[in-house]
């Protein structure tokens, strides 16, 4: 839409322009960040100044666009109907062998791409998007790979990709042959109010051009009100699949306007009806394509990590999540089970920092089981605040103990000079965590049912052996209130129980 995107635009212009910039641009976005509406808009403006050569745009649904040996085919015959030194060298090159688009990639690359490109005199503009979607089975991008083989034969030549983050994606591009070329630019990382300005503008147009059409039916002089066009793009929050799906939500020929906007808007907490939209089937399409194995055992360990991820009260680091829930083993295997989900969720490269949720829709959209109909992918809230409500009864076991940061007697905190220090070594994140937080999980754990009994054993042997030791550890961590909100939430799951 004019108007939008101006930031991002003017930055891959200015890289096209720049004849001694990298060679190789990276658009790197989350699922439903824009990426492909950047990729054509800058396909259409650099075609209309003439610097355009080629573009493939990527589709897992659609056969000949989700395969590899498609690409560099394409390519080829775009820059050849676009410069005739191209399609001079290319022409001799297809008459010797009709049948090179069958060939490897390399064989295709060195054939189709780089011996043609020798004569060339102009600098172009090579546009692949979405290349996450292309079936690969290589750890690395099989086509990064071959472009950081053959990208400094093509110097006149300029890269612009898009891809999600995915494993295969990050790993090609971390080439030691073609990070050096790589510029990057993070969609999700785009200051939100640059974004959310994008957002309202789209949605204040869209809107006013449904009351142009809508003739029959009869609006209010201010609607949409600013109030409902705020709350929309909170609802977005940077996700502009959500603000084109609610758009079209709302547009519906079948329905009044209003009442589908004040449906959206009565349910500001809510992202179900967005979901129903088209958000889950892009959620179900990222999962299935990140996860072929039918191991019934990697899904229960991928369930268990994930819960946690999307259920704990305050964003931890995997290192940190791994010490909590000491059965889902180490940081490295916990990572391998959220590695693919780059896409949906905000995972640091550094196992220190915390894994964050990009959108609600996401834990939303898990935790339904009307929303997510692949029951391999379906979080159950109960049961997994359930496992990590016994992992902090456990971990708290372990290391709960007299004077655990070692204070001489009668200490006075605000006189103990390195306590944030002795804090972290002698408590640490997953310990403060499980102090801080476990009534909050047992108050999301139903009173009747499976497991219940287990938690009944973990509550009496946690009061009998570690509770002067847990309400030391609070007062350590200057959060002493926070025990008598937990001894409250016990007494009411017990009264729910009785």
């Amino acid at each position: 839409m004019k108007g939008t995107r101006k930031g991002v635009l003017y930055q891959l212009e200015n890289w096209l322009g720049d004849e001694q910039d990298k060679r190789v641009f990276w658009l790197n976005g989350l699922a439903g960040t824009g990426k492909s509406t950047i990729a054509q808009t800058f396909a259409e403006m650099s075609f209309a100044d003439g610097k355009l050569g080629a573009s493939f745009f990527c589709s897992r649904d659609v056969e000949d666009r989700s395969n590899l040996r498609s690409i560099l085919p394409t390519l080829a015959f775009q820059l050849a109907h676009q410069y005739q030194g191209f399609r001079q060298e290319l022409l001799p090159v297809l008459t010797a062998n009709p049948d090179v688009g069958r060939e490897s990639l390399c064989s295709q690359m060195e054939k189709l791409i780089v011996g043609p490109f020798q004569a060339m005199q102009t600098t172009t503009l090579i546009i692949i998007d979405a290349l996450d979607e292309c079936h690969d089975q290589e750890p690395a991008s099989a086509l990064l790979s071959i472009l950081s083989r053959y990208v400094d034969r093509i110097p006149l030549a300029k890269f612009f990709i898009t891809g999600r983050p995915e494993p295969r994606i990050r790993s090609g591009f971390r080439l030691e042959s073609l990070c050096p070329h790589t510029e990057v630019l993070r969609l999700h990382e785009v200051k939100p109010d640059l974004v959310n300005s994008d957002i309202k503008l789209f949605l204040e147009t869209h809107l006013a051009n449904i009351i142009k059409s809508r003739s029959n039916c009869d609006f209010t002089e201010d609607w949409p009100s600013p109030g409902d066009v705020k709350i929309l793009c909170q609802k977005s929050a940077g996700f502009f699949i959500f603000a084109s799906t609610v758009i079209k939500f709302i547009s519906s020929q079948h329905h009044p306007p209003d009442e589908r906007l004040a449906l959206i808007i009565s349910l500001p907490q809510d992202t179900s009806c967005e979901g129903g939209l088209g958000v889950d089937l892009l959620y179900t399409g990222v999962l299935e394509e990140a996860f072929h194995t039918i191991d019934q055992e990697f899904y229960s360990h991928f369930k268990s990590v994930v819960g946690a991820v999307l259920l704990i009260f305050n964003p931890l680091s995997i290192s940190t999540l791994s010490h909590l829930l000491g059965n889902c083993g180490t940081p490295s295997r916990m990572y391998n089970a959220l590695r693919a989900l780059h896409s949906l969720l905000l995972i640091p490269d550094s196992m220190q920092d915390p894994v964050r949720i990009f959108h609600k829709s996401f834990p939303d959209f898990l935790m339904d089981p009307r929303r997510c109909k692949v029951e391999r992918f379906y979080i159950n809230p109960s049961v997994h605040h359930q496992e990590i409500l016994l992992s902090c009864f456990k971990l708290m076991g372990e290391r709960l103990k007299r004077n655990i940061c070692n204070l001489g007697d009668y200490s006075s905190l605000h006189k103990v000079e390195d306590l944030p220090t002795r804090r972290k070594s002698q408590i640490g994140d997953a310990l403060g965590y499980a102090c801080q937080f476990w009534a909050k999980h047992l108050a999301e754990v139903p009173n009747r049912g499976c497991g219940v009994e287990e938690v009944h054993k973990a509550i009496d042997k946690f009061f009998t052996t570690h509770l002067l030791f847990w309400i030391e550890v609070l007062s350590l961590m200057e959060i002493l209130n926070v025990g008598v909100y937990t001894l409250k939430n016990i007494h009411q799951w017990y009264m729910l129980v009785s």
